[in-house]
Order: structure tokens, then sequence, then C-alpha cells
């Protein structure tokens, strides 16, 4: 279980590494800001004045979408959000898993007590008694076009709420009715708007995108660490990583990255001492231009955080409820702010791993390593790394299947009033399809520079390096002759995934940035 972080929703900045973090913790501590429960009421006291007089405003008493003509009577407006949330709630696929779930519900609540929603304190209190006794919905991962808000799966966590369909209740699927009852927990009854409200908005593919940011992060220091490691199995230069090189061309991501590879590859080095008077003039790209391709990644990569933390703490529902009680209907749930923020990550993530399947090529290929083929001994009776070097090239034709981008195609959908529509979550769930394969990736060229390094002893690396070294062969061990190397890959590609991998380097004092 992890630390329990404290934040103050409605008033403190979310950012995607503080949500999955908030989402991980089975019992984040969520605070509340007595200005802002008495701001939620007032934005809800416009709503309920608006009834009392009988206006016709959509969203609180009309129908909705292609039916926003239709006038609803007051004695139906409950049943109206029922209806809706019943209604939507029909997505499919694999179930979202549950610390995401957990992330989904914190950012609902947060953003309702911003207040623009309009929303009853009794309608905030209920997701976070949910939060509290950990009552997490089920929704299905498939079924949002990214406009009009993620209809399909917040109509599912709205459900959930109402006590039906189905919950995450103890780590077990069940009937929301039966966890409820477990629970000693009410259904809720969605008052004017709220239901709108509940299903309304871009906090699903800004909840998967800030796991998809979150995990670039860690996979962007990881591709810089992987780098630097094989560098030294090839005894390769480290003259490309110069400050000076880097301050003529000043881009962000070129210098932090140069950076990285200087701090790895700092301290004693017996492999780099071993062929500082060879006839090598220069490495591949993969090796030498490593800051200039993970640098842009890089780059890519704040442009997104930046992007994501602006839709963590803004509003995208509608209509909306303004300070001086006017409601005005826009735009703001359409989600291509993001959608094609999340497309370009995914391309920059997939670079990585295009230039860590280079690297593991030159380090099996003996005619540039120096090492021997397939960097095992009796190469011929053993295969080596042959065919991990080719998993890593098919998981890396794989991704550029999945930057395909999702926010170029739009499909009309109700009637036509939603005749453009961003398709944010498919680009969210694309890109944690490349971070995926890209922790693969890497992993399989840690475990061949890990080899590669053993095949050069008793020349060691540099001490940071080292500590690398060591945590790569607490789970896979030097192959010296051929084993299926399935299990260890997995390991490795999961460690990679987590941010492990770090651990090692934080421990020393070795911040990677």
């Amino acid at each position: 279980m992890s630390s329990r972080i404290s934040f103050t929703l409605g008033r403190d900045s979310l950012t995607p590494q503080l949500l999955i973090a908030l989402g991980k913790n089975h019992n984040p501590e969520l605070l509340l800001h007595p200005q802002d429960l008495e701001r939620l009421e007032c934005f809800r006291a416009t709503v309920e004045s608006i009834i009392a007089a009988e206006q016709t405003v959509y969203g609180i008493n009309t129908g909705f979408g292609f039916l926003a003509q239709r006038k609803i009577p007051p004695e139906q407006l409950c049943q109206l959000q029922v209806n809706l949330i019943r209604s939507h709630a029909c997505g499919v696929g694999a179930p979202l898993p549950a610390p995401l779930c957990r992330s989904l519900l914190i950012l609902r609540a947060h953003t309702f007590l911003r207040g623009h929603s309009g929303v009853s304190r009794g309608c905030v209190d209920k997701i976070l008694e949910f939060i509290r006794h950990d009552i997490l919905p089920f929704v299905p991962e498939q079924g949002s076009v990214g406009a009009s808000g993620d209809l399909a799966p917040l109509a599912h966590l709205a459900l959930g709420l109402l006590g039906e369909g189905e919950l995450i209740y103890r780590g077990e699927r069940q009937a929301s009715a039966t966890a409820l009852k477990q629970a000693k927990v009410s259904p809720y009854v969605p008052q004017a708007k709220e239901g709108l409200s509940l299903i309304n908005g871009t906090l699903y593919m800004a909840t998967v995108g800030s796991l998809g940011v979150q995990q670039a992060e860690i996979l962007a220091k990881t591709a810089d660490i992987a780098a630097a490691l094989s560098l030294s199995a090839i005894r390769g230069s480290k003259v490309p990583f110069d400050e000076r090189i880097s301050a003529i061309r000043p881009q962000r991501g070129q210098g932090v990255s140069a950076a990285n590879l200087r701090l790895l590859l700092a301290g004693e080095d017996t492999i780099m001492q071993s062929h500082q008077d060879c006839d090598r003039v220069q490495d591949p790209y993969s090796f030498r231009c490593v800051p200039q391709v993970h640098g842009t990644s890089r780059d890519a990569l704040w442009f997104v955080e930046d992007k994501i933390t602006i839709e963590l703490n803004g509003i995208s529902d509608n209509p909306l409820v303004m300070e001086n009680g006017e409601i005005l209907s826009g735009g703001n749930f359409h989600g291509q702010p993001i959608a094609m923020p999340l497309d370009f990550l995914a391309i920059a993530m997939a670079e990585l791993g295009s230039i860590s399947e280079r690297r593991s090529e030159k380090m099996t290929n003996p005619t540039f390593s120096g090492l021997p083929a397939f960097v095992i001994a009796d190469s011929g009776l053993n295969s080596g790394f042959m065919i991990p070097h080719v998993v890593a090239a098919a998981l890396v034709s794989e991704n550029k299947i999945y930057c395909h981008p999702a926010s170029i195609d739009s499909i009309p959908t109700s009637a036509e009033k939603e005749d453009h529509v961003s398709m944010g979550p498919i680009a969210a769930h694309k890109l944690l399809k490349v971070n995926k394969n890209l922790a693969t990736i890497l992993a399989i060229e840690l475990i061949i520079a890990a080899q590669g390094l053993d095949l050069l002893l008793p020349l060691r690396p540099a001490p940071a390096l080292l500590r690398v070294y060591d945590r790569i062969r607490s789970i896979v061990p030097f192959m010296a002759k051929d084993r299926s190397l399935h299990g260890e890959i997995e390991k490795m590609a999961a460690l990679v995934l987590a941010g492990e991998l770090l651990t090692p380097l934080t421990q020393e004092g070795i911040f990677l940035h």
C-alpha cells in the first residue's frame, strides 16, 4: 500500500503524477476547505433558482443533445437525471484498473468543488463516501468518442453511485446493491443537472492520459540509463554528451538527456579507459545522437504534461454556472486539447523504442560490437540474444501502428448534433500500449547490455551503471548457454515500467532529470 498523501480538493493543483499517486492509495487524505464548500453551495443555489422560476435552461430542465428542445416538467427532473445515467452506461471492453477508477472518482470530486458544475453538496459528499470506503465504479474502457465528455465511462461511474450496475468492493466485482449493502452506504438520488454533470467532461481521458504521462516520465529516464549501459557494452565514446555541444544548440530536452548521460558515465570507468586510443572514429547515430533523439521525446513529454495538468484543474462540464448567475452553454467537454497531445506523446515514446532497438541490434552484431555474435560465448551452438532482438523489432513495428493519430478521426454522433469528436480516450489507451511495449524494448536492451558487460570482465563500467547492472542481475542471471528468456524479459519489463530501475540510483544520491 502506498504512503498516505494529503490533498485539498478543489483548491490544490493536481498533476498527472499526483493524480496517479492518489489513485494508488487505498485511503488518500482528501481535505475540504470551508470556502470551497460555500462556493459550491452558491453555484447550486443558481441552479435551484432557475428551477423555482421555471426558466427553460439546457441541461437543467430540458432533454439532451438532439432532444434539447423538449422542456421537462419539475416533477420529472430527478427521473430525467436517472434515465440519462442509465441510458449512457453502455460501455464495453475490459474494466478500467482499480487505481485508475479511484483516480477518476478523486478527479470528479476535485472538478465539482471548483463550483461551476452547479452540483449539490450531497453529490460531492456521496463521491467522497465512496472513496472513504474504497467502493470503486466498474468502468468499461471502451465506448467514448471524447466529445460531449467521456459519456459512457463516466455514466458507469455515476451508475454505481445510484446503486445500480456493478462496483468493485474489497477487490471483488459485484452488483452495486450488494456492495453498498455490505459497506452500509446508501445509494445516491441525483438532483436536477447532477446526472448530466456526473457524465460530462474529459475526466476519463485525462485520467488515463495521466497514467500515460507518469509512465512516460519513468521510461524517458530509463531510456537514458539503457543507452549509457549499452554505450559501455560496445565501448563507445562519451564525447557526444559534452556539455558544450548541447550549449550551442540549446534544446531543453537535448541538454537534459546529455546531462543524464554524463551523470551515469561519471567516475572510475575501466571500460572507457581501455579504448581511449582505439581507431573507431564515430559511433552510429543510435549512440551518438541519444541526446538529440531522447531529448526531443522529453520535450514532447513536457508539452503534454502541461496540457494534461491544465485539464485536471479546469472545468469541462456543460452547461456552466458562472459567478454572476448566468448559465453558459459551450464546448469545454470537447477532448481535442488533450487528444492531439496524447497522440503526440505516443509518437515520442515510440521513438525511444525505435532507437533502443537499434542499439540492441548493434550489440548483437559482431561486425560492430566487438563482442561474440549475439552476445554469447560459443555462438553457433548457442543463439544467444538473436531472438530477443527480434522481439524488440516486432514491438517497435507494433508501436508504429499504435502511433496512427486517433485525433484525426471523427464520426458524427447523436443525430449529427455531435458532428465532430476527438477520440481522446482512444489516444490515451494507445499511449498505454506504446508505453508497455517500450518498457519491454528497453528491458531487452538492458539485459543484452548487462550480458555485454559480463563479456568485458575484468573491465568495469562507471559506478552508477554498476548499480543498475546489479539490479538487472538480481532478476536476470548471466546467460552462459541458451535458455528461454520469456519470464525474465517479462519481469524486467515490469520493473522498468514501475520505475524500479531508478531506485538503485536514487539510493546512491543519483537523480536523473
